[in-house]
């Protein structure tokens, strides 16, 4: 029997923020930081925890170790050593979760050094299943799956990103890390439904929420995490609170870090979408 976990990770709420060396400092001042998500392939998982994620281990803040490399959405299973390897982070971190990429990113030894989308057929979605159980198997605490961004899409599609996210939940005990920033993307550049997949999320199996950046280049949307947050995201970001009630949403930034104030406004715009979104629900 597959195992579902509960709807949230444990002890996720209000506004959150990628931990980044470049923001330990913003981190360990900043109010109202409710949880960060650290990344795990800038970790040693055999060395020294960076001291700042030790103060925040101290201060009790929840931790979610965020991956990029699995490659659940790869033609072979998901190998064993990054299996273990997550585990053992997971553990050293506290870790409450690990989240992980619907991507495609290696076949044959071959890395793609790219996010890619996963091919939506019903062989790859079986593929993609069976990966995914076997990273719950082998990790220590809830896994969930993120949503990716992508400037193409395989050929002769079987079902839309919505049929996707519902297939994969109905095939695994997984939750979802809904990217708000990469269905914004999606939208732009591909025309991805955004209603049909924030419906394809049951609130039970909601994590947690994505926020971030990009820019736009020539006909392009570009998700980069590099950039102030567009209006897009957090109106997605109200939506689906409106929908299925108040969840937890992290902010990414993985480069071009702004002023202390400006990282603080972005969060706060967070907090404002968050509440419309519960007076939207609250007056439904």
């Amino acid at each position: 029997m597959r195992r579902v976990w509960g709807w949230r990770l444990k002890g996720l709420t209000g506004v959150g923020l990628g931990w980044r060396r470049q923001l330990a400092h913003f981190i360990d001042t900043a109010e109202g930081i409710g949880f960060v998500e650290v990344l795990a392939e800038h970790l040693d998982a055999r060395g020294p925890l960076p001291v700042p994620l030790v103060r925040l281990q101290e201060r009790g803040v929840p931790v979610v170790l965020h991956g990029v490399s699995l490659g659940l959405g790869s033609a072979e299973p998901p190998a064993p050593e990054r299996l273990s390897r997550l585990a053992r982070l997971a553990e050293r971190l506290g870790a409450v979760g690990v989240s992980e990429h619907l991507a495609f990113v290696r076949a044959g030894g071959v890395e793609s050094g790219h996010l890619l989308p996963v091919s939506r057929s019903e062989a790859a979605l079986e593929i993609l299943a069976e990966n995914v159980r076997l990273a719950e198997a082998a990790l220590p605490v809830p896994l969930a799956l993120e949503n990716v961004a992508s400037l193409f899409e395989w050929p002769a599609p079987a079902f839309d990103e919505a049929g996707l996210l519902t297939g994969v939940l109905e095939r695994t005990g997984a939750l979802v890390l809904l990217d708000v920033a990469n269905l914004h993307a999606n939208a732009l550049n591909l025309g991805t439904d955004t209603r049909a997949v924030l419906e394809a999320v049951p609130r039970e199996r909601l994590a947690y929420v994505h926020v971030a950046g990009g820019v736009r280049r020539g006909a392009l949307y570009h998700d980069t995490h590099a950039h102030p947050v567009p209006e897009g995201p957090l109106v997605l970001l109200e939506a689906l609170v409106a929908r299925v009630g108040a969840v937890p949403a992290l902010l990414e930034r993985d480069d071009h870090f702004p002023a202390p104030e400006e990282l603080t406004g972005e969060l706060e715009a967070m907090r404002e979408a968050l509440a419309r979104g519960q007076a939207r629900r609250a007056g439904a």
